[in-house]
């Protein structure tokens, strides 16, 4: 306090004296208790200090209580921050693990009455239709001509049907002219040379068979096949789509003729009718019908067994069909769910004829987690992929729906395979004369996964499959097939001219009510992520959820120190950067001044300020000691 605040405070009465001073020293008690509220460390040695002296973590008071042996000391420091990386060490694992999102395999048995899968049987051969007759007898006349040129193999045929393709020749320009731009040659195998049509003794084991196909740029290239038989019956095939394409109308094939190749079909005991099954053309496996397809009034066992499942008799029998396009007899059949399209040749088996095939079916059903567990999709929605089938979604309909797609805007046209998208024709070297070349192309890239469908196409969260088992036997027996072919005959007509290759019976059951499910769940949540990080910790040093907010406080106090620390050495720079007079020790204006000014945010110059001497009225003493002195005087 200055001189003229001594004179003022000796110039007061002896009462307004003692309550000056009693509100300077509760002013001052109470400075002293904020003081003690926001007291800190001093430095980070004893921040340091104090957390390894007070902490819950094993090993931490070694560093502090060993300080006194440097060997010591250096060691627990060595062996505690070693454990620490260890134990981030082993976070890192977990929390990769954690992130890789791993499921577990759940496998439940189920036992419940079963509704009955679809069931689609085909003919294995595809009939000659009057619609496409014509041309057909027109390819099989270039076909044998073909054959005769580059095999001397002649195809027995009757005069009388020569003779008709014959009178046919001027009408099959069209035809021929584009089965010889795309003629079917042998080439050498190393250097693919053509063959030369004077050198028919050439060994034909050194070469190659296959036809050519071009581009409108006459850009040719040659498919070809190490097997005769194979490069034939693609060759032909190719051509035969290519009739079918022709064809504005699909219903002009419908000549399913149901009872002439299904002898007998029986569900559960009782005869299938009209309304149990659909029918559909195949271009390679002709007549298709599908069983159990309505979903409205689906077929429910009563009981597993071959006697409460679908039993069927099958005609095998060749007769007007097409014997360059398909080199095996029987019949085709595939189970599948009811909203999945059949594709016979990805699922599908063949019967034989002259035997019994007892099918015993399981079913089992995979349901997948989604999301950050895996790619699959629920209904394809998220797929970019339209899917081009009236069916729901599965990772074959994507597959093929993503080539066709890709031929559209290739070629400019569909693959008669495949359904038609809209505003699409199929294709056919009448209007467009060089799609094999761009198919056969496509299909090169489409197998490499240049076209990326493999990739867009996923997975489904949900799907059914059936497994199959087959067994067979002969049928009808030896002792039986009299009397077995003697009824069949009888039997609306039925004329069987081969009985051992004229028939096949096919048995379709379920092998027991119970059904599996493959199901997914999470192999590593948040609970079990933190009990194995609470493993870890208590593993490498012995503490707790409390530790852990320990070392927490740690690192909050650490910057916290850092921050006051900084904060102090800026203030003190900003104090002694700029030059000034240095204050007269009888100067105290400035210094009454500074006290005077609580606001200021120059504290700790006020310590300095109290070095300064007082006047010697201020000195006078407050409170008791000021009245025993008075009293002594």
């Amino acid at each position: 306090m200055g001189a003229d605040g001594s004179m003022k405070l000796g110039n007061m009465p002896e009462g307004e004296k003692m309550g000056e001073c009693k509100q300077e020293a509760e002013q001052q008690h109470k400075e002293d208790e904020r003081e003690g509220l926001i007291e800190f460390y001093g430095s980070y040695q004893e921040l340091f200090q104090f957390f390894c002296s007070n902490t819950t973590i094993h090993g931490a008071i070694r560093l502090v209580c060993s300080k006194k042996n440097k060997m010591k000391t250096a060691f627990w420091s060595v062996l505690f921050f070693l454990t620490f990386s260890l134990m981030y060490w082993q976070f890192g694992i977990l929390y990769r693990e954690y992130f890789s999102y791993p499921v577990n395999l759940n496998l439940n048995l189920n036992s419940d009455r079963l509704a009955f899968p679809a069931v689609t049987l085909c003919t294995l051969n595809p009939y000659r239709y009057s619609a496409i007759r014509k041309k057909l007898d027109e390819l099989d006349q270039i076909t044998h001509q073909t054959l005769l040129d580059l095999y001397d193999y002649n195809m027995s045929l009757s005069q009388s049907h020569w003779s008709a393709l014959s009178t046919r020749k001027r009408s099959s320009r069209s035809l021929l002219h584009h089965v010889q731009r795309h003629p079917l040659r042998r080439q050498k195998r190393d250097n693919l040379v053509s063959l030369p049509e004077n050198s028919p003794s050439v060994d034909k084991n050194d070469w190659k068979i296959g036809f050519v196909l071009c581009s409108e740029n006459n850009d040719c290239f040659h498919q070809a096949y190490s097997s005769g038989v194979d490069a034939v019956r693609e060759w032909y095939s190719f051509h035969y789509i290519n009739i079918l394409a022709q064809i504005p109308d699909a219903k002009a094939l419908d000549e399913s003729d149901f009872e002439n190749f299904i002898y007998s079909c029986r569900f559960n005991e009782a005869t299938c009718d009209k309304a149990n099954y659909t029918h559909f053309h195949h271009p390679l496996y002709g007549n298709c019908y599908t069983f159990n397809d309505n979903r409205s009034s689906l077929w429910t066992s009563s009981l597993p067994g071959i006697n409460n499942g679908l039993s069927l008799v099958v005609r095998t029998e060749q007769h007007d069909f097409i014997p360059l396009l398909s080199t095996v007899t029987g019949a085709r059949v595939m189970v599948h769910d009811q909203n999945e399209p059949a594709f016979m040749d990805d699922g599908g088996f063949n019967v034989r004829p002259g035997i019994e095939t007892s099918i015993s079916m399981r079913k089992e059903m995979t349901v997948r987690l989604g999301g950050s567990y895996s790619n699959c999709t629920e209904d394809g929605s998220d797929v970019p992929v339209q899917n081009l089938y009236s069916s729901r979604y599965t990772e074959q309909v994507c597959i093929r729906s993503c080539f066709q797609l890709n031929m559209v805007d290739r070629c400019g046209c569909a693959y008669y395979f495949y359904p038609l998208p809209a505003g699409a024709k199929y294709c056919n070297y009448m209007k467009h004369t060089a799609w094999g070349y761009c198919y056969y192309k496509l299909l090169a890239e489409f197998k490499a996964d240049v076209l990326g469908c493999f990739h867009k196409c996923r997975k489904p969260c949900k799907m059914t499959q059936y497994q199959l088992s087959a067994g067979y036997s002969r049928w009808p027996s030896a002792v039986s097939e009299d009397w077995v072919f003697y009824m069949l005959s009888q039997q609306n007509k039925y004329n069987i001219t081969s009985k051992r290759n004229g028939v096949a019976k096919v048995n379709i059951f379920f092998e027991e009510w119970n059904y599996k499910t493959n199901g997914e769940s999470p192999a590593f949540t948040v609970v079990t992520l933190l009990s194995q990080l609470g493993n870890q910790w208590s593993l490498w040093f012995g503490s707790s959820v409390l530790s852990v907010m320990e070392l927490a406080e740690l690192i909050l106090d650490f910057l916290a120190i850092t921050f006051i620390l900084s904060f102090r050495w800026l203030r003190s720079h900003k104090t002694h950067s700029p030059p000034g007079p240095h204050p007269s020790s009888q100067d105290n204006t400035a210094f009454q001044d500074e006290t005077s000014d609580h606001s200021a945010p120059h504290r700790f110059t006020v310590e300095a300020v109290v070095t300064m001497l007082p006047s010697y009225n201020s000195l006078e003493p407050c409170g008791p000691s000021r009245d025993r002195e008075m009293g002594h005087e």
